[in-house]
Order: structure tokens, then sequence, then C-alpha cells
């Protein structure tokens, strides 16, 4: 039976890490893996998350499934954490996933359960597992334009020019901040603008945040996925707790379904329950365990806010360093874009030709689209990439 399976496509992250790996230069630097990063090259166990490890450890009494869904009070955590007050928690149905990504396919599979026909737009580009899974369960894939190689900006004008073919039914993916791969974002009004046309066709909008704190704020990065939420008679949102609690191998998201509808909600939260069940059964519960004490304690709360803000700061301050070194040695503003955008990502808008000279030439790896990761950046590192780039003619 094996003999008869397919050979699957290599993981391009994955062949860049072994890559990387093995690559003997010490001043080799690493701008492909999405994971934060801090100066010394570590992805760190925030001081909040090891407070309530430690406080778990000594309380909790036993291993015993939670539910299906998940807890229920991570469940409400969560949901004012991304959503505030913009929705009545009543609107919500909740489960907990294994990650940002099991979010997400549990969001797919809701679908293709509710309407086998319908199509999901995607941005050009979008998060490449986006794609995957769509393609493994069969649904139709449209994309919208959505990044301007010459500006390095959203390419709002062809955006909604593409949107114009939206029909009822259609479901579409957007990123509710820090543009993965892009970096590039929306304007509040220009979410207006997608919410108009989504509600004008009967569209259902649905929404991937997984970097919120990361971009402009916790609040601020929600902003536009409450505005949706608020807005649209459904929506969908796969929410990730991976990078603003660092808690990536603990496998700890959230999909949330949101509607102005009671019966809609009731039917959403039981077909939910159900995928759960089909899929894994019990959730994962530590990191969800651990997310909801730092939620619900002011002390460790405020301890997690201050380190994020210490952590989308660091980040910014990267891209403005960037930006600056690259005006200097090029003697133009054309980078300036890396300032303006948000999050770990910034797609450079280069060929993969140049890509390449990147890792050959100067050991600096970046998948071949020309995303990189900001936070695999420091204060040594920045000046290094940025003679990389004006050498290799990017």
């Amino acid at each position: 039976m094996f003999n008869a399976l397919s050979k699957q496509p290599v993981d391009k992250i994955m062949q860049l890490m072994h890559m990387f790996r093995e690559d003997p230069r010490e001043n080799k630097i690493d701008l492909g893996v999405g994971v934060y990063k801090n100066a010394e090259g570590v992805t760190p166990v925030m001081r909040a998350v090891k407070a309530a490890e430690r406080q778990l450890w000594e309380e909790q009494e036993t291993k015993a499934y939670v539910g299906l869904a998940g807890d229920p009070v991570f469940a409400d955590a969560m949901v004012d954490l991304v959503l505030g007050d913009a929705v009545r928690r009543q609107q919500v149905a909740v489960v907990a996933t294994p990650g940002g990504t099991g979010a997400v396919r549990q969001a797919f599979e809701m679908i293709l359960m509710a309407s086998p026909q319908a199509r999901v737009w995607v941005s050009d580009p979008t998060w490449p597992n986006h794609v995957s899974i769509l393609k493994y369960l069969g649904i139709e894939i449209v994309t919208y334009r959505y990044f301007d190689a010459e500006t390095r900006a959203v390419d709002f004008a062809g955006m909604m020019e593409d949107l114009d073919g939206l029909r009822a039914g259609d479901v579409v993916l957007l990123h509710g901040c820090c543009h993965n791969p892009t970096g590039a974002n929306l304007t509040l009004p220009e979410w207006q603008q997608v919410i108009d046309r989504m509600n004008a066709v009967g569209a259902t909008p649905m929404i991937d945040i997984a970097y919120q704190g990361f971009g402009d704020g916790l609040d601020a990065d929600a902003a536009a996925t409450r505005l949706v939420a608020s807005s649209c008679p459904e929506t969908l949102i796969a929410a990730s707790c991976s990078k603003n609690f660092g808690v990536y191998r603990e496998r700890t998201g959230l999909l949330m379904a949101v509607s102005q509808n009671e019966a809609g909600k009731a039917l959403a939260q039981e077909n939910l329950t159900s995928l759960n069940r089909l899929n894994y059964s019990f959730p994962p519960d530590h990191g969800a365990r651990v997310v909801t004490m730092i939620l619900t304690d002011d002390k460790l709360r405020a301890d997690w806010a201050a380190e994020l803000e210490e952590t989308r700061l660091g980040m910014l301050r990267l891209r403005e360093s960037l930006a600056g070194e690259l005006q200097r040695l090029s003697g133009s503003d054309r980078f300036g874009f890396l300032a303006q955008h948000r999050g770990m990502f910034s797609l450079l808008g280069t060929t993969p030709e140049l890509v390449e000279r990147l890792r050959a030439e100067h050991g600096i790896y970046m998948i071949g689209d020309s995303r990189m990761n900001i936070a695999g950046l420091n204060d040594e590192t920045v000046p290094i990439l940025a003679k990389a780039i004006i050498d290799v003619g990017i």
C-alpha cells in the first residue's frame, strides 16, 4: 500500500533550514524561518509564561480531558483579547485548536461542510499553507491582487478590482494584521471598503490573525478584525498564541465563528465542536491554560503586555535601522517601505535569482519570493544585510 503513495513536494522553509544548518560560514544570517528571535538569536520563553507555568506546576492536580471545545475560560479570555467589546460574547462560537494552523484547517473544514461549492479568495501572495490546505481539501481557490512589487505597498486598486468578481457564498481570507509574507497592511478606511464589497454580494470574511501585538500594539492590531466582526453578518476568525505568547511548540490557537444570528451561532458551535471530535477529539490544554492564567491575572498580564511591547518596538527599531542603512548606502529612499511594513516579515519584492545570490555570495538565507524575517536580525547584522542587498543589485 505505501508504495502507491505519491512523493510530496519539499517544504521550502524546511529545506532552507537544512541548508542553513549545513552552511559552514560563521557570518551566515537566517531570515527564513518564521519565528521570533531576540538579539542573541534565541526564541525566549516569556517571563509571564515562565511564571504561569511555575504556578501551574504547583497547583494543577489533574491532566484529565477538559472538553471537546477546550476550556471555556480560555475561550472567554481570547475572545476578549481579539474582539474586545466589538461584539457580544453570546454571538461568538469558539473552539480551541492545535495552534493557528489548526484553527485555519478547522475553518476550511467548516466552510466545506456548510457550502461545498464555496470559493475561497486568498491574497496574492499569502501564507503558503493557506493554499496547501485549501488544495488538499479540494476547495476552489481564487486569488486577488494584494502586493505592488514596485511600491512594496498594498495594491488596493488591484485588490478591489479583483474583488468585483465576488459572488454570494464566497469566502474572503484576510490577514488581520502584519500580513504574511509582505508586511504591508490595509488601512482602516480600506478595510471598510472591503467590508462593504463583501456585504453587498453576500460573501463571508475569514480572518487569520497570527501576530496581534507585533505590529502597532494589541488593540491597534485587532482593530480591523473587530471592525469586520461587528459589520458583517458572519465572520470566521483563526487566532494564534504562538507568536505573541511565544508558546510555539505548545500549539495554542482558537477558532471563532461570529454570527449576528443566534440560531447561526448555535449551529456553528455544534459543528465546530463536532469537527474537533472528528479531527483530534480534545485540543491541547497546557498552552491554553498558561495563556488563560496570564490573561486573567492582572500582574501576569501586565508583565506579558510589557514584554510583548518591548518585542514589538525592537522589531520596529530594526526596521527603521535597516531602512536607514539602505538609504545611506543607496543614496535613495526606495527602501523606505521597510520602516512602513509591520510585523515579523517584509517582502523585498525582488527575484529568486537575486535571493539566491544573497545566499550564495553572502550567506543570507530567505525564502525565494524574498520574504525575510526582520526578527532574524540584530544590530550587528543589519549593516551586513544592507551591504549585501546593495551588492547584489536589489
